[in-house]
């Protein structure tokens, strides 16, 4: 079989997001009939029909949804190569390209504020930074790999031997409906929580896990009435008055404004967490990838520093 043509895949993609080879065409600036043929050809080296063809376009076949997903994802693998490689030749008239995975949690907070404030530094305006959401084990397994430079995650997560560096602290906290039953209390231990229904996030994230160890060490379980994506859901949730939810206190606070919530500080040791930046080796860092941790640590410094 002949090698799989990257063009032709990009046409492809094109096709089935169109459901027409003309609209393709237009879309691709190539005739119809160049389609057609390299698809056609596709087919044959493959040995599978891709699209069926009928009079009010194409549509792709359950093979060719297999190929696409595949397609798709190739296309996109080569265009970020050559988006790296323009970066670091200045082709794109960028100094650098930092690629970060952080955690839901570590998103929420300052994360991204700390983030802005690098890019609107006159020596990192040509810096380009990409920001991904994982789960703290995917998050190390892609920096280990290499697939990002950098992660921000739960300094108790598994590194597998990454490097790290401190980065901020946060401080859990309950948040209650207004007039919930708790409500007036300084603060609390998290066991004092059981006996209500809570809102959580899904069981891969470090949050999920943390508060079920902390629940079983106190012989419980926590009853989960609801399990959603993200912390502002949860606190949506909590507004409703459908549950309680432990959240980071500085999301809650800014959540919390004109809602009817509620945050209580969690007194147990564990809900004060850490983050760290990690990454494989700083000194083989690209300067810019240098130059971002040097500066998430200095603004969690200043930050501890006027707390």
């Amino acid at each position: 079989m002949r090698d799989i043509d990257l063009k032709t895949l990009r046409l492809f993609v094109a096709v089935c997001d169109c459901r027409s080879m003309a609209r393709a065409a237009e879309q691709e600036h190539i005739e119809p009939s160049a389609i057609s043929k390299r698809i056609a050809q596709l087919e044959d080296d493959l040995g599978v029909e891709l699209l069926v063809r009928g009079r009010r376009g194409v549509q792709a076949t359950p093979v060719g949804l297999a190929l696409l997903e595949h397609a798709r994802s190739a296309v996109f693998t080569v265009d970020r190569i050559v988006a790296d490689a323009a970066a670091f030749s200045g082709t794109a008239g960028l100094e650098g390209h930092v690629r970060l995975i952080a955690t839901a949690s570590a998103i929420a907070e300052a994360l991204l504020d700390d983030i802005a404030s690098f890019m609107r530094e006159p020596d990192n305006e040509n810096i380009k930074v990409d920001i991904e959401e994982r789960v703290s084990r995917d998050l190390v397994r892609a920096v280990r790999d290499g697939n990002a430079s950098l992660g921000v995650c739960w300094d108790q997560a598994d590194f597998e031997g990454l490097a790290q560096r401190a980065y901020r602290k946060d401080r859990l906290a309950l948040a209650v409906y207004a007039g919930h039953a708790l409500v007036g209390r300084p603060s609390l231990r998290f066991e004092q929580t059981l006996d209500f229904e809570h809102v959580g996030l899904p069981p891969s994230t470090a949050v999920h896990t943390m508060l079920q160890r902390a629940a079983a060490r106190a012989g419980r379980t926590v009853a989960y009435r609801v399990i959603v994506s993200t912390f502002d859901a949860a606190l949506r949730v909590v507004a409703a008055n459908l549950g309680v939810g432990v959240v980071p206190i500085e999301v809650g606070r800014r959540s919390a404004v004109g809602a009817d919530i509620v945050l209580i500080p969690i007194d147990d040791a564990w809900a004060e967490r850490s983050f760290a930046i990690c990454f494989r080796d700083f000194a083989a860092l690209p300067p810019p990838s240098r130059r971002l941790v040097d500066h998430l640590q200095a603004r969690a410094a200043a930050a501890g520093r006027a707390a």
